[in-house]
């Protein structure tokens, strides 16, 4: 037997342990077999990981790709192309685009352009709102991996409905059988201390983020939480940046609600000191948070689990949106978010190498479990047989430094990133089966990515 292609020489790491001098052989896309070099067919061509880690393919469950409607600021060629080159081979993008995600014809638009330009492979969320609670089950059918609510303002000022539409769509969600997130932030709160704040002339970066206590945080989980259990929903809280929000996810978790979680590298990494140092281009919501948050969301959301997935909320906005010219300027003339799909696999790769988790552990939060949580699973986020042939393979011992924002693949690429050094670095990306990015250079064709079938796989 003869197969398509070998990955040979490498570490294979999945969250059961690791396989050291071993390979994976691909057929058609899919992984025909992993084991040591004996075990492996012949293949008609060989790529040599030159002792590298082959871990499951990445999977960042939380990307702004902005396209349709705002392609001025990313789109999915030049998203996807940024997560090939970070060693991430699924992406799920985000509905508020313009049109928003909110109807089945909507949603194929937002299918349409990503068939046509994608590096690596996708799927999408969609919104729900007031306006649209009678079309949950034709969005289900159409295709959506999971539904989305914003309970706070953000980016696209999509407004939440009232907490009595979120039990209704609750309930038809739960029919579906598929999982709805939350932009977890109480608008009224926000809403007050930014008008406060305002009134007082407090303009600066780190005004912002007070402007968005932790409490507003949460509270959203806490309520949503409880809307679940009596609904019987299943729910997800994107992007937590809080050790306080994180414990209300794993008090969620002890009643026996199915609430998952996720937190990004930056919650993880920074404290809001970087607001002092770098201004408004570390603007994002929920806001970077002090010291002793970031430790909470360490012992609470990493250490103890109340965390499932790591995700990166990808956001890119152009250089004056975010005001790269006038960092410490007035902070609500500027626009929250900012790049990660290239530094996502290096910060954790950083947290390895420092001993805060394992490989295992990495793999784990960020391969598989994003699979499991939203349906993919086992097609992506695994290393088993007859399943997409999707690895990142990484050097967890390089050392390097983002120099500049020019260095990254995104169409605009501010990031609080730049200036810091790191341990580990996406040296080749596989896409069922096929090398998109190796030696430093993205070699995958645009719309080689495909939407990811989640009628084919079993939701959590």
């Amino acid at each position: 037997m003869t197969v398509d292609l070998v990955v040979e020489n490498c570490t294979v790491v999945t969250p059961a342990g690791r396989t050291p001098d071993a390979g994976v052989a691909v057929e058609d896309g899919t992984i025909a077999a992993v084991g040591r070099p004996e075990q492996l067919p012949d293949a008609d061509r060989a790529f040599d990981a030159d002792g590298a880690v082959l871990v499951p393919g990445i999977v960042d469950c939380h990307i702004h790709n902005r396209e349709p409607g705002l392609e001025y600021k990313e789109d999915w060629e030049s998203a996807t192309r940024a997560a090939a080159a970070g060693g991430v081979t699924t992406v799920v993008g985000m509905p508020n685009t313009d049109p928003v995600i909110d109807r089945p014809d909507h949603l194929a638009l937002k299918f349409e352009r990503g068939e046509a330009g994608a590096h690596v492979d996708f799927q999408s969320y969609v919104v729900v709102t007031s306006e649209n609670l009678g079309l949950i089950p034709d969005l289900d059918e159409a295709g959506a991996l999971g539904f989305k609510i914003f309970l706070g303002s953000t980016v696209g000022d999509v407004p939440p409905p009232n907490d009595g539409e979120i039990l209704e769509a609750m309930a038809a969600i739960a029919e579906t059988g598929k999982r709805l997130g939350f932009h977890e932030e109480n608008g009224e709160i926000i809403d007050h201390y930014t008008e406060r704040f305002q009134a007082e002339g407090k303009t600066d970066p780190i005004d912002h983020a007070h402007s968005r206590p932790v409490i507003a945080e949460r509270e959203a989980v806490e309520r949503m939480i409880t809307f679940a259990a009596e609904t019987g929903t299943k729910i997800h809280m994107f992007h937590v940046s809080s050790g306080s929000a994180a414990e209300a996810v794993a008090r969620g978790k002890g009643r026996g609600v199915d609430v998952t979680a996720e937190t990004t590298p930056h919650y993880l990494w920074f404290t809001e000191d970087v607001l002092r140092e770098k201004g408004n281009p570390a603007r994002i919501q929920p806001p970077i948070r002090d010291a002793e948050e970031r430790q909470r969301l360490w012992d609470v959301g990493m250490d103890e689990g109340a965390i499932d997935c790591i995700a990166t909320d990808h956001a890119p906005h152009t250089p004056e949106e975010k005001m790269v010219d006038n960092p410490f300027g007035n902070t609500w003339d500027a626009i929250s978010g900012f790049v990660g799909l290239e530094t996502e696999v290096p910060v954790m790769l950083t947290f390895v190498d420092e001993g805060r988790l394992t490989l295992e552990e990495w793999v784990y939060r960020h391969a598989t479990r994003p699979a499991q949580v939203w349906g993919m699973y086992p097609k992506k986020g695994s290393l088993q047989v007859g399943t997409d042939a999707d690895f990142t393979i990484v050097d967890p011992d390089r050392e390097w430094t983002l120099a500049s924002s020019d260095e990254l693949h995104s169409k605009n690429s501010v990031s609080p990133f730049v200036g810091e050094s790191f341990v580990g670095k996406p040296v080749a990306t596989v896409v069922r089966g096929e090398v998109v990015f190796e030696d430093g250079d993205v070699v995958g064709e645009s719309g080689y990515g495909t939407r990811v079938d989640v009628d084919d796989s079993s939701a959590e």
